[in-house]
């Protein structure tokens, strides 16, 4: 049973995860709306301003989103704190909290970034797909310890040992996860230059290339898709627990198959954006559990 200063822990962890969630979803559609550009090349203050006076609807849209990232860093650094005081010494969800605070300090600086070089709005440049690709790779890191140190505050054991079997196949499953992510942040890219900023491929060759790049993205789905179930067998036999959250993250993932595929068919309108990634966020929210609970799992006995 857990002390009150660990349940404390684990619903502040739980809440932080889903606030954030919420704030990269807010992020997702100031990107597709072209509203990047609201406050200028200023960071941190908005065209200038520290409180816009006069703001236009793309300026209230990035505005919000500094606002409610501002609020998300604090909130991870409050966690963070709670985590060192609140839990024993030696505690995985410490580490994990303070990896997500490093985590929450590095989205930050990749969203200054951004607005410093202008990679907003419709800006088409290569430049700006790999910023968007480390984006969101990060996004995910962060996500994932957010959801570690939420996971572990309640109860739940961490992985003691990494040289197991099945831990190669859950690695890759990880990986793959968060290469296809960093794919679809470029593909939403094009999918904004394209449908939201009217840029023509056949007379832009960064926007060419980007749309090129499209097609892999279904192919990459398929493959990862592959990658899971194949990590879901080589570790399911370990315990029930395990082989019931590994048949949801396989079930989950394929219906995120057809979510993106309908987006696709849809043409990426800007609210099936944002289900898309609610849906990838919270498929990988589910793969760092069950990879946690794979991980940590006894073995099963030997019968010889």
């Amino acid at each position: 049973m857990l002390n009150p200063s660990t349940q404390t822990v684990a619903r502040l962890a739980w809440g932080v995860l889903a606030y954030t969630v919420l704030v990269v979803l807010w992020g997702a559609f100031v990107r597709a709306s072209g509203a990047g550009a609201g406050c200028g090349d200023h960071w941190p203050t908005c065209n200038g301003e520290v409180v816009p006076t006069a703001p236009a609807l793309n300026t209230l849209i990035e505005f919000g989103h500094r606002v409610t990232s501002g609020l998300a860093g604090i909130a991870a650094l409050v966690l963070a704190v709670a985590a060192w005081r609140g839990l024993p010494p030696g505690h995985p969800g410490r580490r994990a909290a303070l990896a997500a605070l490093a985590f929450m300090i590095l989205e930050g600086a990749i969203g200054a970034g951004l607005v410093l070089f202008e990679y907003v709005a419709y800006n088409p440049s290569i430049a700006r797909a790999y910023w968007m690709a480390a984006h969101l790779t990060n996004t995910f890191l962060l996500l994932g310890a957010l959801t570690l140190t939420a996971w572990w505050a309640s109860g739940h054991p961490a992985p003691r040992r990494l040289r197991r079997p099945g831990a190669g196949w859950v690695a890759a499953a990880l990986v793959a996860t968060l290469v296809l992510g960093a794919g679809g942040a470029v593909t939403a890219l094009g999918d904004t230059l394209v449908l939201g900023g009217g840029l023509d491929p056949g007379t832009n060759p960064v926007v060419a290339t980007l749309v090129g790049a499209r097609l892999y993205h279904p192919v990459m789905a398929v493959a990862t898709f592959g990658i899971i179930a194949l990590a879901t067998l080589a570790v399911g036999a370990r315990a029930e627990t395990s082989r019931r959250m590994g048949r949801a993250v396989t079930l989950g993932f394929a219906a995120q198959l057809v979510v993106g595929a309908l987006n696709v068919w849809l043409q990426a309108p800007i609210w099936m954006q944002i289900v898309h990634l609610l849906w990838t966020d919270a498929l990988w929210i589910g793969l760092v559990v069950w990879a946690s609970q794979a991980l940590s799992a006894p073995d099963r006995p030997s019968l010889a």
